[in-house]
Formats: structure tokens, sequence, C-alpha cells
């Protein structure tokens, strides 16, 4: 997935370490429900951190061909490991839309430095003096227990209404509620952050608006320079796309032995090789068709600037159905694996957990963003929005 064009920030060629140690704990991760700190260490170092962190504060501002690649790696081998390492990269780019005085404290300790958060408006902030102050309780946010910063999102009053506005919190001033306890992606350690009537000033504040209407404050890279819409679902369906990989490949182990076991002189009581064949052949066509698509969504991010509101909701579309295809492919294969595939002992349970589970997400809906793509090229063919072809 790699584009020569662009510069490469070495992520991907890192990622393969982080993913066979991420394989060697995934175990005791699933057991405490979070991260061990080693694996943590390792997506750091890989450079997952400071792939889109801006050039001028010593990071990488990667493309999204080149994470993609990477996080798919990641994720055969563990999909929790795989989602907390697309979050760090991309709550690191939501933070380079901070004023230049605020990127300049959130980085004071150089790119690696571990951001999490969401951008659910669920906190209360009201203006005072040269900042806000914020309350709130966030949940659902992965890999909390291992950040350096936290980027949420409050509601401010103004004189229009009301505002979400994103808020940078140091380590310091929020503390974490172990309340993870989801079946699938256990190791995500998706506790609740919470913030209590803490002081943040306007530098460290923005429009959560600026993420989907404009390019990020001071030197811009194409990285910085696109909407949200189009790459959020990229972001929770890669890790997918890698987890459907490693099922695929697990499977493929088990039925190749289950092939060469059978004999029509004594067929036994299981399925003949015909049933494996057509397993294999159309859930690795169902993963091959998702991984197209996300590759098509990670080349339309690359270009930064002139993405059209078509693209974008061909990029929701796309990322949408990517994961209703790979859910499909996941439970045949899981399906398909017999009571052997199902032992706790197998890693084919746990990823047909986190595929599952990480489906939920509100953002991988295929029905909104059928509404949204319909919008834009019905609109389109009308002559109100876009030209530009829709399939393209």
């Amino acid at each position: 997935m790699t584009d020569q064009s662009l510069p490469e920030s070495g992520v991907a060629r890192a990622a393969q370490d982080v993913a066979s140690l991420a394989a060697l704990r995934a175990d005791r991760a699933e057991e405490d429900r979070r991260l061990t700190a080693d694996v943590v260490r390792a997506i750091v170092a890989a450079g997952f951190a400071r792939h889109f962190v801006p050039a001028d504060h010593g990071g990488s501002a990667g493309t999204f061909t080149e994470l993609s690649a990477a996080i798919t790696v990641v994720g055969a081998r563990c999909a929790a490991a795989a989602w907390s390492a697309s979050l760090m990269a991309n709550l690191a780019r939501m933070a380079a839309y901070l004023p230049e005085e605020g990127r300049k404290e959130v980085w004071k300790d150089g790119p690696d430095t571990v951001i999490v958060g969401g951008v659910s408006p669920v906190g209360r902030a009201h203006a005072e003096g040269d900042g806000w102050r914020l309350s709130g309780k966030w949940p659902y946010i992965s890999v909390v227990d291992h950040s350096d910063w936290a980027l949420v999102s409050g509601v401010v009053r103004t004189g229009a209404g009301y505002e979400p506005r994103l808020f940078a919190l140091p380590r310091e001033v929020y503390t974490v509620d172990g309340t993870w306890s989801d079946i699938g992606m256990r190791a995500t350690g998706s506790n609740t952050l919470v913030a209590d009537d803490v002081f943040v000033p306007a530098t460290l504040s923005f429009p959560v608006s600026d993420l989907h209407g404009r390019e990020a404050a001071g030197p811009v890279s194409p990285c910085h320079a696109v909407p949200l819409q189009a790459v959020n679902g990229l972001s929770f369906c890669l890790p997918i796309l890698g987890a459907a990989e490693g099922a695929l490949e697990y499977w493929s182990a088990y039925a190749a032995q289950k092939i060469r076991s059978w004999s029509p002189a004594r067929p036994g009581p299981g399925p003949g090789p015909g049933f494996y064949e057509e397993v294999l052949a159309r859930c690795s066509g169902e993963i091959d068709a998702a991984r197209l698509l996300l590759e098509r969504v990670a080349r339309v991010a690359d270009k930064g600037t002139g993405i059209t509101p078509v693209e974008t909701a061909r990029s929701q579309r796309d990322c949408a159905l990517s994961a209703d295809l790979l859910v499909g492919a996941v439970n045949r294969l899981f399906r398909a694996s017999g009571t052997a595939g199902h032992s706790d002992e197998q890693p084919l349970q746990r990823i047909w957990r986190d595929v599952n589970s990480a489906a939920g997400h509100v953002v991988l809906q295929f029905g909104p963003c059928a509404t949204a793509y319909a919008d834009r090229v019905l609109d389109r063919s009308a002559g109100r929005h876009d030209s530009s072809p829709a399939g393209k």
C-alpha cells in the first residue's frame, strides 16, 4: 500500500516487530484488559505516535497509505494493539490543529507523546479568563492507562448557542475509571477518562469544526489538510482488516490439515474438501475486496487538499462496507473452524470477538454512511454540488 511518490516514515517496516511482540502478549493483555507496557513502548518506538505529528515538532507528517499498511500488519496478530496504534497516530493528527503555543506544550518532550481521546462532546465547559473550565466523563478512551495527554470534546456556550470544542489535557489533570468490560477488544483498555473542574488555557483548545473544514495551523502537510470525515472510518476499520487477514491465515492452516486428512475411502463425519475450498475462496475474496476499498480511501486522503464532498462520502461508505465484508468473512471462518477453533487456546475465537466488537463503532455503521453518500451523489447529479464522477 506504500506510495513511492510520498515520503515514508518507516512505521510500515517496523510494524512486524510490534506484531510479533503483541502476539506473544495477547493472552496477558486480554486478562489485564489493557496492553502490556512493553507493547505500548514498541508501538511508540515503531513510530506510530509520531506518524502524523507535524515535522516542525519533530514528527513524521506521514501518509495514510503507509500507516494503513502498518496497522494491518499489527492487526493480523493483535487487533487491540493495532487499534491502539491507529488511535495514537490519529489523535496526534488532531492535536496538530491546536494553536502553535499549544502544540509546543503537547510535544515539548518530543514527538513520541502518547495522545488519546475522542470527539464525542460529552463534557461541559465555560469560559474563564484566558481559557475554559472543563468537567466531564469520557467513556471508551482506548489505551488511556498509557497516555501522556488526552484530547477530549466538550460543549461550550457561545453567543450563537452551543459549540463543541476539543481540549488538550496533560496526564496529571485527569483520572481513569476502570469501566471497560466488553467481550471483544479487551486489551484496548478503553476505560473512562474523568476531568473535574479543570482549567484549560485557550492555547490548548480549538473548535471541533476545525477538523471538518480547514487545514491544521502552522506548516501544513497533506495529512493535516484532510477533513476528519474522509479518514475517521479508516482509523477504526484497518485493525479489523488486519484481524481478518490473521483469521484467514489461522483458518487456512486448519483447513489444509482437514483436506490432507480426508479420503474418499474413509470420508468420516465431517465435510469434504469442497466445503473448505468454498469457504476459503469466498472469505479471501471478501477480505481482498475490503483491502482494495480501504487502499483507495488512503490514497484519496493522501491528496490532502482538494478532496471533494463526494469523495469524502464515498470514503465513509467504503469503510462501513469494508467492515461489513470483514465481519461476514470472519464469522464464516469462525463457523467453519469447528469446535477446535472455538477453544480458549486458539487465537481465532479472540479474533472473532475482536472483529465483531470493533465493527460496532458508530462510524462503521452502514446505514448513516449510505444516507450521507446518497445525499451527496443525488445532489451532485442534480447539479447542486460536486461534479466529479462518484465512482473514480
